[in-house]
């Protein structure tokens, strides 16, 4: 951080006129610091992704998770369990046909939507509602 020579706190009369010096301020700082709320999503380790609970998605993500792990059958059968090729590269790395990507139904839609769950190995799974322009992981367990 740039400070000017007027306002670097070796001369209180200089600058604005205030007598904090940037030391007497620190303690303000820190305790500012200290009760900033940080309430940041938990992320999915392995991917750094935002974590979210299958219960705090759509009824509609958890029923397509079921069917991921019964093997359907889906609801876009022609599109469901196809390769998701991860081309915005939000998901971790992996060889190409790692990942599937499965529609989830939106209520009232007249189309596919925007809902999609990607599988990854089993138990992995990820969340995108904006056509994947973003993602969460998917705690399964929660």
């Amino acid at each position: 951080m740039f400070i000017p020579a007027d306002r670097d706190g070796t001369d209180p009369s200089a600058g604005s006129g205030t007598s904090d010096a940037p030391s007497e301020l620190l303690p303000q700082l820190d305790e500012a610091v200290s009760d900033a709320p940080t309430t940041f999503p938990s992320t999915g380790s392995a991917s750094g992704l935002p974590l979210v609970g299958l219960s705090d998605l759509p009824p509609e993500a958890a029923r397509t998770v079921e069917l991921i792990e019964t093997g359907g059958p889906f609801p876009e059968p022609e599109h469901d369990g196809g390769v998701f090729g991860n081309r915005e590269e939000l998901l971790p790395d992996r060889p190409r046909g790692y990942y599937r990507e499965y529609t989830v139904p939106t209520p009232g839609s007249y189309d596919r939507g925007a809902r999609r769950i990607v599988a990854g190995s089993p138990g992995e799974y990820y969340w995108t509602d904006d056509h994947y322009s973003s993602f969460a992981r998917v705690d399964v367990d929660s």
